[in-house]
């Protein structure tokens, strides 16, 4: 299995991929243009995970799904998540088409999707139905716009509580292994043991 890292879209987005020797794909999140990334190494996506449905996330889940991706979220498609109409209001260019979520993941604590064992994390602050997936099998932490590199998600969005974001790091994201790599929904890869210590937002209680 290897890692690969997409980043597009209006406000740099990350998705991530897990790619197959066979050639298929678990993808994580569906930022603007990744189906043509895909398509351009040759991946097939097989799985889409989401860590939430903001905007940015979502642009290319439709794509995603008529290319053969069993779609996988929190709840079900969320246009008052999505927020479209109000970003293309403050003059951001997105065009989120409709999607259909096949597996409605809710409070669920773990997700077998191919040969990938996920623990799920329902880390809500930034978004109502932002997810945390944990691969322990490879120290993996995909942890949405939840906790980044020096950094938390905004909470000024519908949906958004500060308290309630940094009760859902410190409680369910920094009792990880403090090895266990970050990859945010945002800027660079980081770790559990480096936010602990470092990130100015929510230093480690």
């Amino acid at each position: 299995m290897k890692l690969l890292t997409y980043t597009g879209g209006y406000v740099q987005t990350n998705g991530y991929i897990l790619a197959h020797d066979d050639g298929s794909c678990l993808v994580i999140d569906a930022p603007a243009g990744i189906t043509a990334f895909l398509e351009t190494h040759s991946l097939r996506p097989i799985q889409l995970l989401l860590t939430h449905q903001h905007f940015d996330h979502v642009e290319d889940a439709a794509a995603l799904h008529a290319a053969g991706a069993h779609l996988y979220a929190y709840q079900a498609y969320a246009p008052d998540i999505i927020m479209e109409k109000r970003v293309q209001e403050m003059g951001i260019p997105v065009k989120v088409p409709p999607y259909t979520v096949d597996t409605i993941i809710g409070e669920e604590s773990s997700l077998q999707v191919g040969e990938q064992h996920f623990h799920l994390t329902h880390v809500p602050g930034h978004s109502p139905d932002s997810l945390a997936f944990h691969l322990e099998s490879e120290s993996f932490l995909f942890s949405g716009d939840a906790l980044f590199q020096g950094s938390i998600g905004r909470t000024d969005l519908p949906g958004g509580n500060h308290q309630q974001l940094l009760d859902s790091i410190r409680q369910k994201l920094y009792p990880l292994p403090d090895g266990t790599a970050v990859f945010p929904g945002h800027g660079p890869q980081t770790s559990i043991g480096t936010e602990k210590k470092n990130n100015p937002f929510c230093p480690s209680p």
